[in-house]
């Protein structure tokens, strides 16, 4: 019998949870969907939150013709097939054939290549599927031919909203009279994974011989516990690790890290996946309370590439525990997320007219560069101006936190700025 994820599996948009921002009334892939008109482009997030669902959706909803590979067993030789199939359909209806590629960050470059001049000319759509940050794995021609979408975890109420979908639809699960009397252990455990969420519901119900089934958290913990998975790199609980070892490094916890990073590396994990994990919880998580964090995560990272495998761990540790035990402070990632979001409410602020460069005389004669203040002329490289747009110009977005470092930087910064860091 076919998994409960795969027995409700939606295939309109109608039935579609989650993604509101995506396939939501008026959202960009929604309009592109209902206008027929379909570009290429890369559906960028963490498993089980509907990529290949929705690449489903849209064959179906536009009536063309889906290929499906998967990066894991195909090579060039299968991508270079299913294009010339397309080529030959191409003929016969206006839209392009889509070719859906899950794990597309497990191309590699040759095999990416492979890829272009079908999606340059359009003989097909292509549709990636991706757990990777595309900016780091897809090469840059493809991408530049792609747009991004990125897809989030599911939140508890969409969570709450596909069980209940299961429950009243699913025609095994209605055979039985099923309660859920708590569910706060299966939102936990499928940390925002829509089909890890399915599966637990699915093995708890058919691990009960009777067809009352009331469902509580305990019962869901012992059903859980009793069928511990080994770490699979290749599967759900692969993520989970992932995500254990950031969290022990963001809580200070070296123990519980360099735990973490050993159960990667006997499950055989990619080194320089966790490589590249550290770099960016040094920035992240990290950041300006100690700088030197990052400069150490990019020399784990490239001193990888040159040692190799198995004495590779013995780096892989000390950075770990060297981040876990570090200050830590966000404030530079939340500084990019308010800028992002101030943009998208304020839009494209003008560029004052000081700020501008001026390389013709037409703009010099416009005022371009005008009044601008070079910092190097002023006692201690410094003089104040304005440098954001006039209708932005009070605006803080970067926000010290308490520690060490951005103590002594925002102490700096208030001497030079007239308190404007509080």
């Amino acid at each position: 019998m076919q998994p409960l994820a795969e027995r409700i599996r939606p295939t309109s948009l109608y039935d579609y949870i989650g993604q509101k921002h995506l396939v939501g009334e008026g959202a960009v892939l929604r309009k592109m969907i209902e206008g027929g008109r379909l570009s290429s482009f890369i559906l960028w997030g963490p498993p089980g939150v509907g990529k290949t669902t929705l690449a489903r959706i849209i064959a179906n909803t536009l009536q063309t013709n889906f290929f499906s590979l998967s990066a894991i067993n195909s090579g060039v030789k299968d991508v270079r097939e299913v294009i010339e199939t397309a080529r030959k359909q191409q003929f016969f209806q206006s839209a392009s054939p889509i070719l859906f590629i899950d794990e597309i960050h497990r191309f590699s470059k040759a095999q990416q290549d492979s890829l272009l001049g079908a999606v340059e000319s359009g003989i097909v759509t292509l549709i990636g599927a991706t757990t990777e940050n595309p900016s780091f794995e897809v090469i840059r021609p493809l991408l530049s031919r792609c747009q991004v979408y990125v897809l989030k975890s599911l939140d508890k109420d969409e969570l709450l909203q596909l069980m209940h979908h299961a429950l009243e639809t699913d025609i095994v699960l209605k055979q039985k009279k099923i309660e859920v009397k708590e569910y706060e252990a299966m939102l936990r455990y499928s940390g925002g994974d829509a089909r890890k969420l399915l599966n637990i519901l699915d093995l708890v119900v058919s691990a009960e011989e009777s067809n009352e089934v009331v469902i509580t958290d305990d019962k869901v913990v012992e059903r859980l516990q009793a069928n511990p998975m080994a770490y699979d790199k290749e599967g759900e609980i692969h993520y989970d690790i992932v995500s254990a070892f950031i969290k022990s490094i963001r809580g200070s916890d070296p123990d519980a890290a360099i735990y973490w990073l050993a159960r990667m590396v006997a499950g055989g994990e990619d080194p320089t996946f966790i490589a590249r994990r550290l770099v960016i919880s040094a920035a992240e998580d990290i950041g300006l309370a100690n700088p030197n964090a990052l400069l150490i995560a990019n020399t784990c990272f490239d001193a990888l590439q040159k040692i190799g495998w198995p004495e590779g761990r013995i780096i892989l540790a000390e950075t770990t525990i060297y981040l876990a035990t570090s200050a830590k402070s966000n404030s530079a990632y939340k500084a990019i997320d308010d800028a992002l979001a101030l943009i998208e409410q304020t839009g494209n602020q003008p560029v004052p007219l000081h700020l501008r460069n001026a390389p013709t005389q037409l703009m010099k004669e416009l005022n371009y560069g005008a009044g601008y203040k070079y910092s190097h002329d002023y006692p201690h490289h410094f003089v104040k101006q304005q440098f954001l747009p006039d209708a932005l110009k009070d605006k803080v977005l970067w926000k010290p936190q308490e520690n060490a470092s951005e103590a002594k930087i925002k102490e700096i910064m208030n001497k030079l700025w007239e308190g404007r860091y509080k």
